[in-house]
């Protein structure tokens, strides 16, 4: 079965952008930076960003384009060993867990622009209101079920009819529409009184509260925002011709999310400190802060419409890349159809899902080490599989594989820019072999309580 390629080096930025660009972006940035002291956590993510996340796209995008192949067979063929194909079946599960519980909250967007359409979020005088109305809504079964099947419905409906027509196609038309929603929502809040203080919170650093968990959280967020470590960017990577300048179209992707997280800042703090609502709201700042701002504020119909768009189309194409490696697992292992892949996979992900949906109503009570269904999930796919994944691209770049062979890879379509940048090969390849598998262990020993 001939496999498909992406039809333009643009098609696969974008397609990329929006693996990456995805709630992490412009949900959990912002809470973030409010929970973490603002600048000082903004700074630290653009530095760990270059340095940590770079590396592993890098190596993630180049494991794809050598073998051709999905994340199980692109281990196994480099990695020459039963162990390796297994460190590429996790990848390939991570996402599909990925994708579960993200169609969940992702759902909740599409239900909360549905709400916001109707006219339902901007009626709301206290922040018990706008707390209710949520738990009402997402511990309603019919609600959230039926707000995650359409969501990933969606999601399929691309999927179905390819990388070229539908992954490819889509996400061209639909993140620039998202910049542009983006745009508008900063450009509103920066006309409201506040936003001075909203734009001195987010960019005027106060390196006194530093402290090792805002080095920490910084350090994660800055990994997690590549959708690294899931299969994703491997299997995107497969679809790669060998003439792309693979670090050439890595640095825009890395300005691109730099850009929305720090517009999706500027959006929601000028928005939030008009109000005098604390930006400490944490992970409730969505659903529930929101809401009751845009009950106070003119012009908050069209407010709270522009923004559960945003976060939506946001999910859409990151839910989208979280599946992709499931389907083309399918497709290269057992030579499936795509339209059966993309059918199982949609199913597989409801089903496997419904838990983490009920999970904030009838499975409330059901928790393990004080976290429901969702957060148990949540957490050891995004927690424990991620930066195993993301640790076991670079180990295998950097020491199964080993650099020379790797960068003689790499350097196919780049050009001259390994000779107009002397140091990239020595600093790349530094960061590969060693700095990037520290980090990320010393992520995982925080993740688990270790330091």
């Amino acid at each position: 079965m001939q496999r498909e390629h992406w039809k333009s080096r643009l098609g696969f930025m974008w397609s990329a952008i929006g693996s990456a660009v995805g709630l992490g972006s412009i949900w959990r940035f912002p809470y973030l930076v409010g929970e973490n002291g603002g600048a000082v956590f903004v700074m630290l993510f653009i530095v760990f960003l270059a340095s940590v996340s770079m590396p592993v796209l890098i190596s993630e995008l180049i494991i794809g384009r050598k073998s051709q192949l999905n994340p199980d067979g692109a281990y196994g063929a480099l990695g020459k060993g039963p162990f390796w194909r297994g460190v590429g079946k996790m990848t390939v599960v991570t996402g599909f867990l990925v994708s579960t519980f993200y169609s969940v909250i992702s759902g909740w967007t599409l239900g909360y622009l549905i709400e916001a359409v109707m006219g339902k979020l901007i009626h709301f005088r206290s922040a018990g209101q706008s707390l209710g109305y949520f738990q009402t809504l997402s511990g309603s079964a019919w609600w959230a079920l039926g707000c995650q099947l359409g969501f990933l419905v969606l999601s399929c409906w691309i999927l179905y009819v390819g990388v070229q027509k539908g992954i490819e196609k889509w996400n061209m038309l639909l993140m620039p529409f998202l910049f542009v929603i983006l745009a508008l929502l900063v450009t509103y809040g920066l006309t409201l009184r506040g936003a001075g203080d909203g734009l001195k919170f987010l960019f005027s650093p106060d390196w006194s509260i530093v402290t090792p968990k805002t080095v920490l959280m910084a350090l994660g967020q800055a990994f997690f925002g590549f959708s690294l470590g899931q299969g994703t960017m491997v299997t995107y990577g497969s679809y790669l011709s060998k003439k792309e300048n693979v670090p050439g179209i890595c640095a825009p992707i890395a300005f691109s999310i730099v850009l929305v997280s720090l517009l999706a800042g500027v959006a929601v703090f000028t928005i939030v400190f008009s109000t005098g609502v604390s930006p400490e709201s944490g992970p409730n700042l969505m659903f529930q802060t929101l809401p009751l701002v845009f009950s106070q504020i003119p012009g908050g119909y069209l407010l709270s419409i522009l923004f559960f768009l945003l976060i939506f189309l946001a999910g859409l194409t990151s839910q989208i890349s979280a599946m992709e490696p499931v389907i083309a697992y399918f497709i290269d292992r057992w030579e499936w159809r795509r339209h059966q892949a993309v059918i199982l996979c949609g199913v597989a992900s409801f089903l496997v899902g419904i838990p983490s949906a009920l999970a904030f109503g009838v499975l409330d009570g059901v928790t393990l080490f004080g976290a429901n269904i969702f957060g148990i999930v949540s957490f050891v796919a995004v927690n424990i599989l991620v930066p195993l994944g993301g640790l076991g691209a670079v180990i295998l770049v950097g020491w199964k594989w080993g650099l020379k062979d790797a960068f003689a890879h790499l350097k196919e379509g780049a050009g001259r820019m390994f000779v107009d940048f002397p140091m990239m090969q020595p600093c790349l390849g530094f960061s590969i072999k060693y700095f990037v598998p520290v980090v990320i262990l010393i992520i995982l020993l925080n993740i688990l309580g270790i330091i």
